[in-house]
């Protein structure tokens, strides 16, 4: 089964409407079908909780955050082992520490795709499969 591995740009990009918000419906749409899986870091899922309460508030945030993804996408908890592998891709490759968490959770899966809007992922280009959202 695919399998997507959403960073936060890819979700507040669907959060917010923004260009790319099409194709992050359509990934989440097939989750919940059971068609494909999904998969976001835990890290990742706290900066988009921090960016929409920031934004719009505690209760607003609450809101969003509930309704954000079907419970069939898998939110993956931030052990020591994925730390370790994460901090590594972080200093090899200039990437933000929350972002290495995506690329490590994309690299752990055979069939896994990196779905974001950051193009500072473009280094991992030749790691890992990676779809990029459309600029702004």
């Amino acid at each position: 089964m695919m399998a997507y591995v959403l960073d936060s740009s890819a979700l507040l990009r669907y959060a917010d409407d923004e260009p790319g918000a099409e194709r992050v419906e359509e990934i989440i749409s097939a989750c919940a079908a059971i068609r494909v899986q999904v998969f976001l870091s835990a890290v990742q899922w706290g900066e988009v909780a921090g960016n929409l309460r920031k934004r719009f508030g505690a209760e607003r945030q609450a809101h969003i955050m509930s309704v954000l993804l079907p419970s069939e996408a898998e939110i993956v908890p931030a052990t020591a082992e994925r730390a370790m592998r994460a901090v590594a891709l972080k200093i090899e490759n200039n990437l933000g520490y929350a972002d290495a968490f995506a690329a490590e959770l994309a690299m752990t899966g055979t069939e896994r795709i990196l779905v974001t809007a950051d193009y500072g992922f473009k280094v991992l280009e030749d790691a890992l499969r990676i779809e990029f959202l459309p600029l702004k």
